[in-house]
């Protein structure tokens, strides 16, 4: 289905008109959800993007699938997230949805729609978690890597598309999309370069230096399919992470993984290697290095690791002194 005609049956199956002026005919105040759906409609999000916001006019729509838009105030948005809370979202997925109405809120403001003097997200503040981000270690990559699957079906390939995505760090949206025309050979040897569907920032990845090469013989592997290098469709994620739940239990890896695991992976283990964060950032295609350094889990794992390196050091010159 297409996004377009997602969107068209999302608004008739809650028997919604298009516009604001269709569904606010005669009426005063101006729908928010109204208002919200306009502005979704006429975006240029991205797919991805576009389901997210629509997901939280979904769960408004649940909630109070009139409310007017200048009843968007602090209360509403404390009730708002305790039903939400007791819808049981997590802490971070509430903090979305709260962004998404902030977003709208704020497009209302700027099209004189709201007054800004009771503008609500001055007192309420979003709410975020701090998580765990789950990473492989260098032997449960080597556990996926030697592990035995059939010729025949889809877990072989789920297998390699994951392994690809931990020694290069593509996203799950731009491992779908390569083709041949990414791979280039630069003073005879083959990199990757691509766009970030998410970011549109142009990523150019040395692949024989990253994880000793381990990504180029996957590579090698599926460049004669017709069309994309893997022949996975976009919308097969969800499909993945179950076959990645499948691959997570053969072998014994006793940690729950999705696609994303093997960009955690990535820059946790490049990281930990010693890899300058800024460069880490740029293999990544991170738009700001703030968004790099989330990966502070590994933290204490370079700690030691530097804290070891002085000890060595140290030791050394004390045994050069004595000798």
């Amino acid at each position: 289905m297409q996004m377009k005609d997602f969107i068209y049956n999302l608004i008739f199956s809650q028997r919604k008109s298009l516009t604001i002026e269709r569904e606010t005919a005669g009426k005063t105040p101006v729908s928010f959800t109204a208002f919200m759906r306009r502005e979704i409609m006429q975006s240029s999000m991205k797919d991805s993007t576009l389901k997210n916001h629509l997901s939280t006019l979904r769960i408004l729509g649940q909630y109070r699938p009139n409310v007017a838009v200048q009843e968007i105030t602090f209360s509403f948005l404390c009730d708002f997230e305790h039903f939400l809370s007791r819808q049981n979202y997590h802490c971070n997925t509430i903090a979305k949805h709260m962004k998404h109405v902030k977003r709208y809120v704020n497009l209302a403001i700027n099209k004189d729609l709201f007054d800004v003097s009771q503008y609500p997200f001055r007192r309420y503040k979003i709410k975020h978690q701090d998580t765990t981000r789950a990473h492989l270690t260098p032997e449960e990559l080597q556990k996926l890597e030697e592990m035995v699957l059939p010729q025949t079906g889809t877990l072989k390939k789920c297998r390699d598309m994951f392994l690809f995505s931990c020694y290069t760090g593509l996203r799950f949206s731009d491992v779908v999309r390569l083709t041949n025309d990414n791979f280039t050979l630069i003073d005879n040897k083959i990199w990757l370069v691509y766009s970030s569907m998410k970011t549109n920032i142009n990523v150019r990845l040395p692949l024989s230096l990253l994880f000793e090469g381990r990504a180029i013989p996957i590579y090698r592997k599926y460049r004669e399919n017709v069309d994309t290098l893997f022949g996975v469709a976009s919308h097969a994620n969800s499909n993945i992470n179950k076959q990645l739940k499948q691959l997570s239990t053969i072998a014994v890896l006793e940690k729950d993984i999705t696609f994303h695991t093997a960009r955690h992976t990535t820059a946790t283990l490049l990281l930990y290697n010693g890899a300058n964060i800024t460069t880490v950032q740029k293999l990544l295609g991170h738009k700001s290095v703030q968004t790099t350094e989330i990966y502070s889990n590994i933290m204490d794992m370079t700690i030691v690791r530097d804290l070891e390196k002085i000890r060595i050091k140290k030791k050394k010159k004390e045994f050069d002194l004595t000798a």
